[in-house]
């Protein structure tokens, strides 16, 4: 985390802090090795847009700081913007680069219109922080006009005219559901990362419809839909609930058993004949077919169920401390929240190496429940809600500000995004590297050996050459126990790689949970 600046008089500027800046170097790094890697015309839209986001930010930061932002957004941490800004347009352009290369149109296009869609939000982002900015801020106008006039000059000669309209509708519902859900949820998220979780949900809402309007008989891999309508049915079922909540209270008998029943509406009669259409079967027989295919499916199913058990159980335990203890404020602290990550590493491996489709599935599973669990406790549906209340309460950190939970839900997206995107070689380990082996070896070694602290952050040195050191043995095991591995990239890009991502780790504020494993996910694939 960032020092607390003292907040500014109205109408003057905060200046940048020592992190920040530093956060931003680590993030121009990543983007101007992307455009060495790559080097077209799509590379330098990318930098132009990094550039603009790193000016904006400024704005948002100040915003934050007089309490001027549109909505209310997470205050522990500075906006984020720049970060979360180049993620879609540098994963999207490392996508082009990897299918091009592989002699794939259809991807190769998909790839733009993700960073073309990427680019888009961003820079609609960059005009809302713009907009209510008192004084306007002349310079910060001309230098994200010049960058927006490039980018979208550049696109316009890039796009067809039916792929302009797809960015155009994902842009569109990004808008709406910054409108709904940042007013609904306030204080969950950093303008940085409702700009990365709102955007990723707009693209894959787009996505989703787009696939389902033009559907045909020789489509249908449940694979690929899978994710995107459990997802996408999610958010809507919350959005559904949150509206309807409004003039009801949920805390009742009758609200818990209408709420059920709604759920079992929505999932019988919208989700599943949605994914019926899509893939030409049955849902709920081709998922336990699916599930139980091999022996080895079994297995790794009873071995999942296990550390669920123990997961489980460490709550139990914390909490059963928590009420034996004199303080009332007792929070578990950081090591204990890292046992989590342990649990989570020892699910992962053992699925990217045995079984990758499997992992995808039971991912996306784990992910509804997840969601739907935060449903129950943020509406206090009975007979859980409370209880799931008292009971996640012990792991709160700075970063749960809002009435969301969320950072377990980020836990376990940064894990799995790497094998939803790109299930090949290295990639699909980038959540267990950033995630569940460099930030929490940072995070132990750090508090409890740690001595020479970043600048103007509480990460220290140590924690981060620890971290990169057991990244570096990681990988070379999984050389060595993953035969399928097959390295396109030398050993010096994937130090680099590491390295770089370490460093984000230790300056910025956003959450790392999804942010790394993202900017990991990019450097290997580039």
């Amino acid at each position: 985390m960032t020092r607390e600046c003292a907040p500014p008089t109205p109408g003057s500027g905060a200046p940048l802090s020592g992190s920040v800046l530093a956060e931003a170097a680590v993030v121009f790094v990543v983007v101007l090795s992307i455009h060495a890697a790559v080097w077209d015309r799509y590379s330098w839209c990318a930098v132009a847009l990094a550039v603009q986001a790193f000016y904006v930010q400024y704005k948002w930061d100040r915003l934050l700081q007089q309490g001027s932002a549109v909505f209310q957004f997470r205050m522990s941490a500075n906006s984020g913007l720049l970060p979360a800004s180049v993620v879609m347009p540098l994963l999207g352009l490392v996508m082009k680069e990897r299918c091009q290369a592989a002699g794939n149109p259809y991807f190769e296009r998909f790839g733009i219109v993700v960073a073309a869609t990427g680019m888009a939000v961003a820079l609609f982002s960059s005009v809302l922080a713009l907009g209510i900015t008192r004084p306007v801020p002349t310079n910060t106008c001309v230098i994200s006009g010049l960058a927006g006039g490039v980018i979208i000059y550049i696109m316009k000669h890039s796009l067809s005219v039916g792929e302009v309209i797809e960015v155009l509708e994902a842009l569109l519902i990004f808008v709406y559901l910054n409108m709904i859900l940042l007013y609904l949820l306030p204080r969950c998220f950093t303008p940085g990362e409702a700009l990365l979780v709102l955007g990723g949900i707009s693209f894959m809402l787009n996505q989703l419809i787009k696939r389902s309007l033009t559907v045909v008989e020789s489509q249908g891999d449940p694979l690929d839909f899978f994710l995107l309508v459990v997802v996408v049915g999610m958010v809507l079922m919350g959005i559904f609930f949150s509206t309807l909540f409004v003039f009801m209270d949920s805390g009742t008998w009758a609200s818990s058993i209408f709420f059920h029943l709604m759920t079992c509406v929505l999932g019988l009669g919208v989700v599943l004949p949605w994914l019926h259409r899509l893939i030409r079967r049955n849902p709920l027989l081709w998922l336990f077919q699916f599930l139980f295919q091999t022996e080895t499916r079994v297995y790794l199913l009873a071995y999942w169920c296990l550390l669920a058990t123990v997961a489980c159980l460490v709550v139990l335990y914390q909490n059963a401390k928590r009420s034996s203890s004199e303080s009332k404020k007792h929070q578990a602290p950081t090591i204990t929240r890292k046992y989590f990550h342990f649990i989570v590493v020892a699910t992962y491996i053992p699925g990217i190496i045995l079984d990758r489709p499997l992992l995808y599935v039971a991912a996306t599973v784990c992910l509804a429940v997840f969601i739907f669990l935060e449903y129950v406790r943020y509406f206090r549906i009975k007979p859980l809600g409370h209880t799931l209340r008292s009971l996640l309460s012990l792991f709160l950190d700075e970063r749960d500000s809002g009435p969301l939970i969320l950072t377990h839900i980020y836990l376990l997206l940064g894990m799995s995004l790497p094998i939803w995107l790109v299930p090949r070689a290295l990639v699909p380990y980038a959540g267990v590297l950033a995630v569940g082996v460099g930030d929490t070896v940072a995070s132990i070694f750090g508090s409890t050996m740690g001595e020479i602290r970043w600048p103007g952050t509480k990460k220290t040195f140590e924690g981060t050459m620890t971290s990169i050191f057991a990244q570096i043995i990681s990988v070379a095991l999984i050389l060595i126990f993953d035969s399928g591995v097959d390295l396109n990239y030398s050993y010096a890009w994937i130090l680099g790689s590491i390295s770089t991502v370490s460093l984000l780790e230790a300056y910025t504020t956003q959450i790392d949970n999804l942010l790394l494993p993202l900017y990991l996910l990019i450097l290997l694939m580039a």
